[in-house]
């Protein structure tokens, strides 16, 4: 390069790139611009919910980000202006079992483990449904800011599904121990307003102000040291990440429940626009238990030549 040129370069800092590369995803859409990586769900016809390859396609381009260090921070969000994501989608969630449950669980574990250990902020900016593994999602993500059209949830003991993806880990730190046990127990729901007001979510906008509210703290971000950004978030995360052990657990709890019939009533039931049948299950193992308890008491658990002879009348 001549050293005119050279001279020029060196008083004409390069900009960043305002939009990313397309890249080819199928469930997701993904684009950088302005220095914010934004990674939306896009099924919006089962209302944002995701499978497989959507969690496959998440974890590829949020990871990207770190290819390029000019990137402020992510926003995570929903296709559309009716949810940011109802979660796990069913019909890939009924094709799970005890055998394959990893395959599904190792995913969900690698999205949440991707947002919390990139150096850079991660927002979920949500509108309408977050339920479920959707809501789960909007718990790994550092901040959380919500439409008024915005309904929070954890719905797996209505569908026979367990939230130890996050929700039994994060939810007693942020609202608290008896609430976030009404809120998995009773699937409590919360409109956005209450979800600020018990320390769910961090702000509720109406729903035509909700892209440039976000906007706004990404822009403030980019005033911030991006260093600064970096090892705080890792200091925020010091202890939550202690509670590996507990999501390991989580994990292995969750392999029992997927393909159990409980499970299969229970996302069966929703897609029949039905209410589930659970009560048969817990009728059935109550005459389990009543046969065991007689057995023992006619000595069925001893070997036949021990067992007491019936006293003649």
């Amino acid at each position: 390069m001549p050293a005119s040129s050279e001279r020029n370069a060196k008083k004409t800092p390069q900009q960043p790139a305002t939009v990313s590369a397309a890249r080819n995803y199928q469930d997701i859409l993904y684009e950088v611009k302005d220095q914010v990586a934004w990674v939306t769900i896009n099924r919006p016809r089962v209302l944002n919910a995701f499978r497989e390859q959507t969690l496959d396609e998440m974890i590829s381009a949020l990871k990207s980000t770190r290819e390029d260090p000019s990137i402020v921070c992510a926003v995570v969000t929903g296709a559309g202006d009716k949810s940011f994501s109802a979660g796990g989608d069913f019909f890939a969630m009924k094709r799970l079992n005890f055998t394959n449950a990893t395959m599904w669980n190792d995913r969900m574990l690698g999205l949440a483990m991707t947002i919390r250990g990139l150096p850079i902020p991660v927002i979920a900016m949500v509108n309408g449904w977050c339920m479920g593994g959707g809501h789960e999602l909007a718990l790994w993500c550092d901040l959380v800011i919500a439409s008024e059209n915005a309904v929070l949830g954890q719905t797996g003991a209505k569908v026979g599904a367990c939230p130890t993806v996050g929700a039994t880990q994060y939810l007693p730190r942020l609202i608290g121990e008896r609430l976030a046990r009404e809120m998995i127990f009773c699937a409590r729901r919360f409109a956005a307003k209450e979800a600020v007001e018990v320390g769910l979510i961090n702000k509720c906008v109406p729903q035509k102000d909700l892209l440039n509210e976000t906007l706004k703290w990404c822009e403030t971000m980019k005033g911030h040291s991006a260093l600064t950004l970096r090892m705080t978030k890792k200091s925020l995360n010091f202890e939550s990440d202690n509670l590996y052990s507990s999501w390991q657990h989580g994990m292995e709890l969750l392999a029992h429940v997927w393909g159990s019939e409980e499970a299969k009533e229970g996302m069966n039931a929703f897609l029949a626009g039905r209410a589930p049948n659970f009560q048969k299950f817990r009728l059935r193992a109550k005459k389990d238990l009543e046969q065991y308890v007689d057995g023992c008491a006619r000595d069925l658990n001893a070997p036949p030549d021990m067992r007491r002879k019936k006293a003649k009348s």
